[in-house]
């Protein structure tokens, strides 16, 4: 099992927290299966920037990502170089940090 920490946010786990999940799951995916919340207004289809997460470790064992994410990143508020959309971006077998940005674009949320 592969770990993700997730630097605590504000709104969505102000703790923080530990996720073991399997490889191959998307990092929303595992995000949404154990209780954080994350923004995903496009029904994970890489169609907007709601799911935005920056990958503090463990960027290079992700799948890379291909030009439509990296167009779609370029709309993302407070963008890094080791950003990635969370519905994109697949779990390998190495841990991750996951830091979850304080905003986003998104003016409605799903639910």
């Amino acid at each position: 099992m592969t770990q993700i920490i997730v630097l605590p946010h504000e709104e969505l786990c102000p703790r923080g927290a530990l996720i073991n999940v399997a490889a191959g799951i998307s990092i929303c995916d595992a995000l949404l299966q154990n209780g954080v919340d994350i923004e995903h207004a496009c029904e994970k289809s890489c169609a907007c920037t709601t799911c935005h997460v920056i990958i503090r470790e463990g960027l290079n064992s992700l799948n890379p990502a291909d030009e439509l994410e990296d167009d779609m990143l370029d709309k993302a508020w407070g963008l890094e170089p080791n950003s990635r959309l969370s519905c994109q971006a697949l779990v390998s077998d190495a841990d991750l940090v996951v830091e979850i940005p304080k905003y986003t674009i998104n003016m409605v949320k799903e639910g």
